[in-house]
């Protein structure tokens, strides 16, 4: 395993890859709650309860995707790099397609499928590999700066540190109700601890948090340790049913197929570059083992499709373990074998809630902003892309959508500073396909 994953020429040893995966896991564990939550629309009361998709058989597919993910990105990846069912992907899936547009969740479920057959096909050409090295490196930056922007975001939004406000949409929570302020003790501790440089600051911070929520009641205590593992059947290849029905093949159906594969592509290219960069895992600009790690990303999906969940992705949470000491596939692998046991030890995750990630989330953003020091920002025609890029992530709630602004002025910028030879013919195409994306799919 040590020859394998090369720990010595990454510096790396079993037990800071273990703390690694374990933090990834307790990091990203909310999916194994949110996603069936979401899948069966049980926050919908009126929708009818046979269109639902079943929330048991939703929460196994949940763990088995991303832990077959996780494995496999370990394996021929060797990446620090967990994969679940996407969070935005899954609200796509539940309540504009099957909610909004009134289509059959087996119907989801095959345009997941061909989304990740596809995916596939174009790893195996070789083309997703070369557009995320056609990326300038300056965007690359601005790409990692404002997954850290966006991750922070979202866990101070997820433990109501900040929260809706009608007059300025965002502001400041209630800091002395009982959720905030257990985010506010860990990340205080694990700030404490990372100060001191206490390897796997932020595992323990995580632990240190859950630990005192239970004592004072904030996070309740687990009433069991082992649960009933439920059934699978009612979503496990449902999504072959979809391709035998007519009223499958529509040009909606394209449209929802073509959101898929878009929004999976860009999170998954964003999502590898900022935790390679973390890892210190970049070479010349250009990620080792690229192709292998979207093959993991691109079978991931189609084997949850068939399983019955939403498309599977590589998750920012992976850096929560790449800042306690992850640095090589292995912590991967144990993040996957972790999402196995979570089938049968369910109910111990309850006191993974969201006061108790969002210290990890903060220190990551930290972290990850500091990529912000390698952009040329003397050169406009570079900050600005940069900057557009770095700033929408959290501003739409969206990694897709600020690549995407990025690219757009990219070309632009470049190009009236007389610098068209240095632009890659393929930021040429996305320039295109961005801007085709917000007329006819925004």
């Amino acid at each position: 395993m040590q020859k394998y994953f090369e720990f010595e020429k990454h510096g790396t040893n079993y037990r800071r890859e273990m703390i690694g995966g374990f933090t990834t896991f307790l990091a990203m564990a909310y999916i194994l709650v949110v996603n069936p939550l979401t899948l069966s629309l049980a926050a919908i009361k009126d929708f009818p309860d046979a269109l639902r998709m079943d929330h048991g058989a939703v929460f196994v597919a949940t763990a088995l995707a991303s832990a077959i993910g996780s494995i496999i990105m370990g394996l021929l990846g060797k990446y620090p790099l967990a994969l679940a069912p996407g969070m935005g992907l899954n609200a796509f899936f539940a309540f504009t397609v099957v909610l909004g547009s009134g289509i059959p969740w087996q119907h989801a479920l095959g345009a997941v499928l061909i989304s990740g057959v596809f995916f596939f096909l174009l790893t195996l050409t070789g083309l997703r590999e070369k557009i995320i090295n056609a990326i300038p490196i300056d965007l690359k930056h601005a790409v990692g700066a404002g997954i850290g922007l966006f991750i922070t975001f979202v866990g101070l939004q997820s433990a109501q540190i900040i929260v809706n406000n009608d007059a300025t949409l965002v502001g400041l929570g209630d800091l002395t109700a009982g959720g905030p302020l257990l985010a506010i003790f860990g990340l205080v501790v694990t700030v404490i601890m990372m100060t001191r440089g206490i390897k796997g600051a932020v595992f323990y911070g995580m632990i240190l948090t859950a630990i005192v929520g239970m004592i004072f009641g904030e996070i309740k205590m687990p009433h069991q340790v082992v649960g009933q593992v439920p059934s699978l059947a009612p979503t496990f290849g449902a999504a072959f049913s979809s391709f035998g029905d007519s009223s499958f093949y529509t040009t909606t159906m394209l449209g929802i197929v073509l959101t898929f594969l878009f929004v999976d592509f860009f999170d998954n290219a964003g999502t590898l570059v900022a935790v390679a960069s973390q890892a210190g895992l970049m070479k010349d600009n250009r990620l080792p083992n690229a192709g292998r790690a979207l093959v993991a990303d691109s079978i991931a999906t189609s084997v949850g499709a068939v399983l019955g969940t939403s498309t599977t992705t590589s998750y920012v949470e992976s850096t929560a373990g790449v800042a306690a000491g992850a640095r090589t596939g292995f912590a991967s692998l144990v993040t996957g074998a972790l999402f196995i046991l979570s089938l049968f030890f369910f109910p111990l995750l309850s006191v993974i809630t969201a006061p108790v990630t969002t210290p990890a989330l903060v220190i990551v953003g930290v972290l990850m902003v500091s990529s912000l020091g390698k952009i040329d920002w003397k050169r406009f025609e570079i900050a600005v892309p940069a900057f557009l890029t770095m700033v929408a992530m959290p501003l739409t709630y969206s990694i897709a959508t600020g690549i995407a602004m990025g690219f757009i002025f990219y070309p632009i910028t470049m190009a009236v500073k007389g610098k068209i030879k240095e632009i890659h013919p393929i930021m040429y195409l996305f320039f295109v396909i961005f801007v085709l994306y917000f007329i006819f799919l925004k």
